[in-house]
């Protein structure tokens, strides 16, 4: 069976040509294209329901802000893929907020939307090395929460995911923490296992995924 997909965006010649893409993507069929939030919210409510939604942000009615709230609170089920020309930090990490399962920047490459709507569709989520670099820009280190404790985190491998969530090096992190770089590595190791990661983008976007820390 198909992956459904519906398309918001309040430019026609835009929305038109993403359907014809994504319908020659194997395995995808678009369903419909709408110009704007409320539109869409009328498909929806006789139950024309996409498995995604691929989502413009900057839109008259109801901007992708909006929509994505909205979806989140009445129909949690729908993946969100946020496509827009916006690269500002606060703007990626407000939608990832408000519920977007990933970002795509409207300049990308046909084969990253189909890796986009790969991921989205089997894991829920897509994120660019770029996307994963404004998250961890925005990232506070000081606002880890006791759920790291169920993890079995000891002290100093939170202080470890703390310096990390930060653009500092692990030779840095070594010469903030007064220890090695090996004893460093030992750290990494210890909370990769732990959190089920293998990187360090890993580490943070559990942790995010987790609500161990906070994007602000």
């Amino acid at each position: 069976m198909k992956t459904t997909i519906a398309i918001v965006d309040d430019h026609e010649l835009m929305a038109k040509a993403l359907s014809g893409l994504v319908q020659k993507f194997e395995n995808y069929d678009v369903i419909y294209e709408v110009s704007g939030g409320r539109e869409l919210i009328q498909r929806l409510r006789v139950n024309m329901i996409p498995d995604i939604i691929l989502l413009d942000i900057n839109m008259p009615d109801m901007d992708g802000y909006e929509v994505a709230q909205w979806l989140k609170n009445n129909y949690p089920g729908i993946k969100i893929l946020a496509l827009s020309m916006n690269d500002k930090e606060e703007s990626i990490v407000k939608m990832l907020r408000n519920g977007a399962g990933g970002y795509l920047l409207k300049g990308c490459k046909p084969h990253e939307l189909k890796l986009a709507l790969d991921s989205i569709a089997q894991k829920g989520f897509y994120y660019t090395e770029y996307i994963t670099s404004q998250l961890i820009k925005s990232l506070n280190p000081e606002n880890l929460q006791n759920p790291l404790d169920l993890l079995g985190l000891n002290e100093r491998e939170k202080n470890f995911i703390q310096l990390s969530c930060s653009d500092l090096t692990y030779m840095e992190i070594a010469d903030k923490m007064c220890v090695s770089p090996r004893t460093v590595d030992g750290y990494r190791e210890s909370v990769f296992q732990k959190m089920e990661v293998k990187s360090r983008v890993g580490m943070v976007l559990e942790a995010i995924r987790l609500k161990l820390v906070e994007v602000s």
